[in-house]
């Protein structure tokens, strides 16, 4: 399996703020605007706490897959490239062996 999936899902959600599609989900929370992204994140981030704390291996799956889909929607709201991401964890990476 490939984590391009991700950046398949980063072009989805691109092309949705480019051009919105009537009854998109994540058209709908662009139109809503950062407040309403910042709270679906926080709210997927406690989500998969507790699906952590119960070492629910489908609830923690299930739950991080929709705080990365919340993340990639703030990325794109703020112009933020997902490649500029995995750059920062690239030299976080090579940064290791300093430790």
């Amino acid at each position: 399996m490939s984590l391009e999936v991700l950046r398949e899902l980063y072009e989805v959600v691109v092309d949705r703020r480019r051009n919105p599609v009537e009854g998109s989900y994540t058209c709908e929370l662009f139109g809503e605007g950062l407040d309403k992204i910042l709270k679906k994140i926080g709210e997927e981030s406690a989500e998969l706490i507790i699906a952590g704390g119960k070492l629910d291996r489908s609830g923690i799956v299930y739950e991080a897959a929709d705080l990365l889909y919340h993340l990639i929607v703030l990325l794109v709201y703020a112009g933020v490239d997902l490649g500029e991401v995995m750059h920062e964890l690239e030299r976080r990476r090579g940064k290791r062996s300093d430790r």
